[in-house]
Parts: structure tokens; C-alpha cells; sequence
């Protein structure tokens, strides 16, 4: 009989480390949250609660919040914002850092993993470059809801603990109340972090950073004369997998900078995201990017331009021509993962040249006859393999009939390969198409009754719902409808 677990952790009992804290003061400014009037708590997460022990029971006390806007600082933190720099939008920024986000330190857990936990619109820092250091609550629903929607998608993603909000006034492009999201990751290192020393010309920072980052999360490489070299290709091969992933669920970020990317390949700094509808390949939910930088079809070749400037900053440590090496793989390991996923979402097997060409022909009809991209390959489960079968319902959803019954066809005979039956095929693709994804106009639904109510119910009703994306879940069909006319009229930008 295994031994019984050891009870979860009070707030007083979190076991810190704080590992970033032991870099150089180069590294990072040390200074406390700013207080936050009144903080009340939006919603609490258990299940990212046990990623640090905390007992959820924790989440009653009348000074849970107090802890979780930074008013009051938990046992052993130490507070801080970290330096990083960034090319944004393709252009460098020499120093940009945690604008509106306080690490606390680094919790370790019973498992021997250390977590981040990090405070989200806490205040002022040095690196708000005139800015109130403050999250609203808009925007706080958003990235609560989507890391963990994406955790649920089985994509790698910050988490998400809590939101705590307050009456306090931010000025944005109307008047919106404060919130602080509490976000926990492995780490917050990203691209820009190596970048902003490389550009000031401090390489012994550059080997510094690079040292604790592959002790902490790669030591099998730790003592290899190309640790360096090995490093720059793992966080490739992690960037190259997620950029896959999000192509496969439809996810696009929409503000791909390289200080918002993560060292680890985790999904991190929501802001303007959105998941496709309606399968447009060219598709911006980005307000601010008119010229579609970040669009959907170009987040592949951005991770790729993204590792390359995170590859010069590493040039101090790493020779070109094994820079160029590592980078040359990158399109290989996307373009293979990215086919893995496909093929499993039209419920095949050892993925072929000819199945390239099958994906690729249904999103030309699915693009031409503007089909919602999540509810349809969760349909493509039913698709009835017999010779005679019609398929009316899946049919029926596209403009050209006959093309339709073209890729049918081929489809049908692609199928006589696979083991099973339809019902079998069925399950397998169930659990890798999602029936429920996070569409902007259900976020914005949760959102309105928050402002407008100060109703928190729809906020926890999402995050339940989108914990078993893949679930049948019954009396929750309309979460999957497509979206109302209304939903036309959202707009998100670089302020969401």
C-alpha cells in the first residue's frame, strides 16, 4: 500500500526557494507590490493550486487576497521584476522588462518541481516606461480563462491561480477596474531575457543566464562540451512542436515577440489571442496588427524568425555554423508534428505524403465555404465510412457539393487502411478534437457579467467547462454553438 499523501500547505506553510533571486542584481529589480485598495477574489483555481500544495480550503480566509494582490507578502517571498529586452513587431526594443508583473519567488513541491508564482499587474516597476503597472479585470478573465483552456487542450501554458480584483480606477480606452491574475510557470525566462545582453555587449550575463536556465530545466546537458549548442536546440524543437499545436487547435496568439516567448516552449503573456472560427488561414485577432504580422498562417515562420534572434543572442556561446545547424531543424520537426496532429484529428494513423494532400484539400473547402474550423473536424468524427453513406450533415456545410463528395471519396478509401471500426475511429478523434474551445464571444460573455454584475459565475462555469475541452459534457452543447452576430463586433488589441 503506497504511503498517504502529506496534507496540502496553508499560505504560511509554501515552500520558496527563489533561485532567480540568486542571479546577479543585473538580472532583475527587487521592490514590493504596490497595494491594491480593497481586494476582493474573483475566482480560485484548484486545480492549479495543487501544482504548488496550496489546500484550496486557503482560498476562504479573509486574507486570501490580501496575499494574492501582493498587499501582504506570503512567508519566504522575494518579491522582484525581471530584465528582458525584445523585438517587437520586428523591431528591437533595448529594454523593455516586467512592466505590471511582480515574481514572488519560486514554490517547490512535494513532486521536487519549483513553480513561479508571479503577480500580475501588482504595480509600478522600473520597467513600466510610464505605465500604472495595473491589469484590469477585462483582461485578467481573458488570460485566466485561456491558459487554462489551454492546459485542457493538452498545449504547454503558464497556469493560472486566481484573479483578485478591486474598484480601483485604470484608465485604458474607457475606464476599467483593476485586477492582479496570479500566473504560475515553470519559468518566466524568455527570448528577450538573453537578448537585452547580448545588445549591451555583457556576454559573461549572456553565460550566466544560459548556465542557470540549462541547470534548472536541462541538466542532463549540464556538462557537455556543447551544452550551449544542445540548449539553443531544445528550446528549437520545444518552439517547433507548439507552433504545431496551435496551428492544429486553430490558436493564434497575436503578439509573437520574442520577449514573449518562453524559454520552455510554454504558451505565455496572453494578450490579443483568439481561436479561429471561421477557417481563414490569413486570419489577425489582433487589433493593433493591421499588417498581419502575428497572423494565424504566419506563426510558424515567426517562431522560426524568433529563434533566430534568440540564436544571436546566444552567438557569444555558440559558433555560427552550429547555430545554423540547430536552426535547420526547425522546419523539419514543425512540419512533422504539425502532420502528426492533422492526421489524428482525421482520426488516421503513420501520416503519408497523400494525407498531406488530403488535410490540406479539406481546409481549401473549409476556407472557401467559411466552416467553423473547431466544429467541423469535431463532426468529422461521425463521418460514416460505407460505400453508400452520404454524409449529409457534413455535406451539407459546404458550398461546392461536389468537391465535397470528391474529398468523401478519398477519405472513404484513406479509412479502408485504418484498424476499427467507425465507432472506434470515432474516439480516437473525440479525444484530440475539441468540442469546446474558448471563442471570444464566450470570454466576453463571462466578462460582461463580471463588470456589469459583479457576477463571477460565468467565469468559473468556463473554467470547469474548459478543463474537458474534449468532453461530450450534456447540457453544455450551447458553449459549442457558433458564435452569435454580436460576437462580430469584438475587437481585441495590445490592451487586452
Amino acid at each position: 500500500m503506497p504511503p498517504p499523501e502529506s496534507p496540502m500547505h496553508k499560505l504560511d506553510q509554501l515552500l520558496f526557494e527563489n533561485t532567480f533571486a540568486r542571479l546577479p542584481d543585473s538580472f532583475h529589480s527587487r521592490l514590493k507590490p504596490t497595494p491594491l485598495p480593497a481586494p476582493y477574489l474573483v475566482s480560485f483555481n484548484a486545480d492549479a493550486a495543487r501544482l504548488i500544495d496550496l489546500d484550496s480550503e486557503e482560498m476562504s480566509r479573509a486574507d486570501f487576497a490580501e496575499h494574492f494582490t501582493g498587499n501582504r507578502l506570503l512567508p519566504g517571498a522575494e518579491p522582484l521584476s525581471m530584465l528582458y529586452a525584445g523585438h517587437q513587431f520586428g523591431q528591437f526594443v533595448p529594454q523593455l522588462g516586467d512592466g505590471r508583473a511582480i515574481l514572488l519567488g519560486e514554490i517547490r513541491n512535494r513532486a521536487g518541481e519549483l513553480w513561479d508564482v508571479q503577480l500580475k499587474g501588482a504595480g509600478i516597476t522600473p520597467y513600466s516606461r510610464q505605465g500604472d503597472g495595473r491589469a484590469v479585470l477585462r483582461s485578467s478573465i481573458r488570460e485566466y480563462l485561456c491558459s487554462e483552456a489551454m492546459h485542457g487542450l493538452g498545449i504547454p501554458t503558464s497556469r493560472a491561480l486566481c484573479i483578485v480584483g478591486s474598484d480601483e480606477e485604470v484608465y485604458r480606452e474607457r475606464i476599467e477596474t483593476a485586477a492582479v491574475i496570479t500566473r504560475l510557470a515553470p519559468s518566466h525566462v524568455r527570448f528577450g531575457s538573453f537578448e537585452v545582453f547580448f545588445y549591451r555587449g555583457q556576454h559573461e550575463q549572456i553565460a550566466t543566464l544560459a548556465d542557470y536556465v540549462i541547470a534548472r530545466h536541462f541538466p542532463d546537458l549540464s556538462n557537455d562540451a556543447d551544452k550551449y549548442q544542445l540548449f539553443l536546440n531544445e528550446v528549437t524543437q520545444r518552439t517547433a512542436k507548439l507552433m504545431a499545436q496551435w496551428q492544429a487547435v486553430g490558436f493564434s496568439h497575436g503578439v509573437m515577440n520574442t520577449d514573449n516567448m518562453s524559454i520552455l516552449g510554454l504558451t505565455f503573456d496572453y494578450g490579443p489571442f483568439g481561436f479561429m472560427e471561421s477557417y481563414d488561414p490569413g486570419y489577425i485577432c489582433n487589433h493593433s496588427d493591421p499588417r498581419g504580422r502575428y497572423a494565424y498562417d504566419q506563426q510558424p515562420q515567426v517562431g522560426l524568425w524568433n529563434l533566430a534572434c534568440l540564436a544571436q543572442a546566444l552567438s557569444p556561446l555558440i559558433p555560427t555554423e552550429q547555430a545554423h545547424a540547430v536552426l535547420d531543424g526547425y522546419a523539419p520537426a514543425y512540419h512533422q508534428h504539425y502532420a502528426e496532429l492533422m492526421g489524428a484529428k482525421l482520426g488516421l494513423g503513420n501520416t503519408t505524403l497523400d494525407d498531406i494532400q488530403l488535410i490540406a484539400s479539406l481546409l481549401e473547402m473549409m476556407r472557401s465555404s467559411h466552416i467553423d474550423y473547431t466544429n467541423l473536424f469535431r463532426g468529422l468524427g461521425n463521418f460514416d465510412s460505407a460505400a453508400d453513406a452520404s454524409n449529409s450533415l457534413l455535406r451539407d456545410q459546404f458550398i461546392d457539393r461536389a468537391a465535397f463528395d470528391s474529398w468523401a471519396e478519398s477519405y472513404r478509401a484513406r479509412l479502408q487502411h485504418q484498424p476499427g471500426t467507425d465507432s472506434e475511429r470515432k474516439a480516437r478523434m473525440d479525444a484530440v478534437n475539441p468540442k469546446y474551445i474558448l471563442r471570444n464571444y464566450l470570454a466576453q460573455s463571462a466578462i460582461e457579467m463580471a463588470e456589469q454584475q459583479r457576477d463571477f459565475s460565468e467565469i468559473d462555469r468556463l473554467l470547469a467547462l474548459l478543463g474537458k475541452p474534449f468532453d461530450e459534457q450534456p447540457g453544455m452543447e450551447r458553449y459549442a454553438a457558433i458564435p452569435p452576430d454580436w460576437a462580430r463586433q469584438i475587437e481585441v488589441s495590445c490592451s487586452s
